[in-house]
């Protein structure tokens, strides 16, 4: 201290103590966390996250994989949920268990229904029952970005304008998404536009784009199968001629895999509903879900019989085409050194 004051003659002692408790409390500011939103499920948790950017912490109670009709919240979940400063659920009816969970953490953090404004699809089996699942329908999903972005700005008036500039290009990205699956459901027969798959989690994006939508369980996941909704099912397979049916990745799939047994028919692929994937997967996000489950919905659904699609690396005739010419650029090399080493 004596040699800094050496070099800094006018700063008193007083002046010292006042510029390092300014200093102190400057670092202390620069440390305090971010505002901490807490979303149910991972894919409104995805959605805050492109709206935030770097602004806020944003974190899921479900984790990826998990399935938010059937969630048994943790002690770690209370504890989280406690911390918010923000939180973010779906509603009409998906998660049942957040409420409880809310009371019980003790939270202060305002809670947002990110469903606000969407007229939700009725059940016709259950009275005030409706389906949750509205985030399918990428137009809805815009309603969902809307949503999202004034909560946060709420919260965090100052990251205001990232969050607008953010929610700008990302409702962009989802409304391309949207023109991008009308386009290619068009391109599957007419005759074949049917999904059937582990519950009924499709319905909004069977209403938005164009497909008959049937499903072994209802809208939520901890109902049980009935022998008449199996009968169903295999008569409309039988009936339409529809090539392929769906699993979902966080529903069990021994009742599909079972339905396409039964029926000879081909298992489409693995589609994303409640849950985005991990990192490694097709589906790490929620406009990646919307893509990757129409890609693979279209490719299934306009084949003509239920053979698998053959990959082109796997065909025997470009695995010789690519033989030939790997073989004729390996002797062109062979002859050029030659040549060099002789000329």
């Amino acid at each position: 201290m004596s040699m800094i004051k050496y070099f800094m003659p006018s700063i008193s002692d007083r002046g010292w103590l006042a510029l390092v408790a300014i200093l102190l409390l400057g670092g202390a500011a620069q440390a305090q966390p971010k505002p901490l939103v807490v979303a149910t499920a991972s894919i409104f948790a995805d959605m805050a996250q492109n709206i935030a950017g770097d602004e806020l912490e944003i974190r899921s109670i479900v984790p990826i994989g998990g399935d938010p009709h059937i969630y048994e919240p943790t002690p770690g979940d209370a504890r989280l949920v406690a911390g918010a400063d923000l939180i973010l659920r779906n509603g009409l009816t998906f998660e049942g268990w957040i409420n409880k969970l809310i009371a019980n953490s003790g939270t202060k953090a305002r809670t947002v229904t990110i469903t606000e404004g969407i007229a939700p699809i009725q059940s016709t089996q259950y009275k005030n029952a409706t389906d949750p699942h509205a985030w399918m329908d990428a137009s809805l999903g815009l309603r969902y970005l809307e949503n999202i972005k004034n909560a946060l700005v709420d919260l965090y008036p100052d990251g205001a304008p990232v969050f607008e500039f953010n929610y700008e290009v990302y409702r962009q990205q989802l409304a391309d998404m949207d023109r991008y699956i009308q386009e290619q459901i068009l391109s599957i027969p007419e005759q074949q536009r049917i999904l059937i798959t582990s519950h009924d989690a499709f319905r909004y994006y069977g209403q938005r784009y164009g497909i008959r939508v049937e499903a072994v369980l209802g809208t939520s996941t901890d109902a049980e199968a009935q022998t008449s909704d199996i009968i169903r099912l295999s008569r409309i397979i039988q009936e339409s001629g529809v090539p392929a049916i769906f699993v979902e990745t966080t529903v069990n799939p021994r009742l599909i895999q079972q339905l396409a047994r039964d029926n000879k028919i081909r298992i489409g692929g693995n589609l994303y509903a409640d849950s985005i994937g991990d990192a490694q997967s097709p589906a790490p996000s929620y406009l990646d879900m919307l893509q990757y489950n129409t890609d693979a919905i279209v490719a299934a659904l306009t084949l003509s019989d239920n053979t698998e699609p053959q990959k082109p690396a796997d065909s025997p005739g470009t695995t010789l085409i690519f033989g030939i010419i790997s073989g004729v650029l390996l002797l062109g090399g062979f002859y050029l050194v030659f040549k060099k080493l002789n000329g």
